[in-house]
């Protein structure tokens, strides 16, 4: 039957939200040409998180920010970020301060820019 149309090719993608203590994921099948907001919806993440607001802290495919009309292609993991839990900043002041100390204590004084 060589008029008969082809069934619609369908997409392997995952959705998941990491949290402190595990990771929520849904492995979803989709039609060819969804976007990442189809892939949220079709998830079930807003029932399951109502009060999180994923476009807030961003969306991505794999790590890299994205926009919710983005197309996904086979294979791709759909990621919901969260807030940090921590100042990268503070973190490093903290790390630089406590290995100026350490430097100190053995009698040596550097300064804060050469550590």
């Amino acid at each position: 039957m060589a008029n008969e149309p082809s069934p619609a090719r369908q997409l392997s993608v995952s959705v998941c939200y990491a949290l402190p203590g595990h990771v929520w994921m849904r492995e979803l099948r989709l039609p060819e040409g969804a976007t990442v907001a189809d892939a949220l919806a079709a998830s079930g993440f807003a029932d399951a998180f109502p009060v999180v607001r994923p476009w807030e802290r961003g969306v991505g495919i794999f790590g890299r920010a994205t926009e919710p009309q983005a197309v996904l292609a086979d294979g791709d993991r759909v990621e919901i970020y969260r807030g940090l839990t921590f100042d990268p900043k503070e973190s490093r002041r903290r790390r630089a301060e406590h290995r100026r100390a350490k430097t100190a204590r053995n009698g040596r004084i550097r300064p804060a820019g050469l550590l």
